[in-house]
C-alpha cells in the first residue's frame, strides 16, 4: 500500500513529534499510532474483488491507495477467475459528518464545526449553513 502524505497529515504528526509534554517514548509512540489510525480512517481506498471461473466467490485484497496500484497488483496474480475494483469509503469521514473533524483541508472554517462540505446547504437563504442541527456554523469555505 502506497501512501502519499498530505499537508494536514504531516502537520498533525509533526505537532505530536514536537510536543514536549510526553514523558516517555512509549507515550509518544501510542499517540502517533492513534493519530495515524485516525488519519488513515479519513482516506478512501480501493479493494480488488475476485470471482472464480465457476462464479463462486473468490479472494479479496485491500487496501490499495488507488486504482493503478490495485490494477498493477491484479496483473501480477495468476490464479484465474475475474476481478473488479471496488471503492472503499472512509469510515472516519462518515463519522466526521456527524461528529466533525476540525483542521482538515476543505472542511468548514468555523471553529465549532468541521463537518464535510455536503452537510452545508446550497439553498438560498441558508446557503453555507451546516445542516447538522446541533452545529452553530453559518459559512463554509468552498
Amino acid at each position: 500500500m502506497r501512501i502519499t502524505p498530505r499537508k494536514e497529515e504531516i502537520e498533525a504528526v509533526k505537532a505530536l513529534l514536537e510536543d514536549p509534554t510526553f514523558e516517555s517514548a512509549d507515550q509518544m509512540a501510542k499517540a502517533l499510532l492513534k493519530e495515524m489510525g485516525e488519519i488513515l480512517q479519513m482516506r478512501e481506498w480501493v479493494a480488488l474483488v475476485h470471482t472464480w471461473k465457476d462464479g463462486s466467490r473468490g479472494l479479496n485484497w485491500a487496501p490499495f491507495g488507488n486504482t493503478a496500484e490495485a490494477e498493477s497488483f491484479a496483473k501480477k496474480l495468476a490464479i484465474g477467475g475475474t476481478g473488479r475494483l471496488v471503492k472503499l469509503y472512509a469510515p472516519g469521514v462518515m463519522l466526521a459528518n456527524v461528529d466533525g473533524k476540525k483542521g482538515w483541508k476543505g472542511w468548514c472554517l468555523h471553529p465549532e464545526c468541521g463537518h464535510s462540505p455536503f452537510t452545508h446547504s446550497l439553498a438560498s437563504a441558508a446557503r453555507g449553513a451546516c445542516q447538522i442541527p446541533t452545529c452553530p456554523c453559518d459559512k463554509f469555505r468552498k
